[in-house]
């Protein structure tokens, strides 16, 4: 029997590695059609980002002439109230 355990464990190893190999392999797989996937969306993802920062960006211009604050040169801002 002693002759057979080192066998069996080569099998053994053998089997387990082949195993984690086709775990591997498929987990590539999947990761690949993943991010492929993502990728043939991205452009539709930037451009909807971007109409977003659109609007968000005239949201807060609206709510800052209600508020009565206006846009000096450059990033500099005032209210209403301390133009004076």
């Amino acid at each position: 029997m002693a002759e057979t355990d080192p066998k069996s464990v080569q099998d053994l190893t053998a089997v387990v590695q082949t195993l984690l190999q086709q775990m591997q392999d498929k987990f590539q797989t999947m990761s690949d059609q993943i991010i492929g996937r993502n990728i043939l969306f991205l452009p539709q993802m930037v451009d909807d980002m971007s109409c977003r920062i659109d609007d968000l960006e005239r949201n807060i211009a609206d709510l800052m002439t209600q508020a009565g604050v206006e846009e000096l040169e450059g990033d500099n801002k005032t209210t209403a109230s301390n133009k004076g």
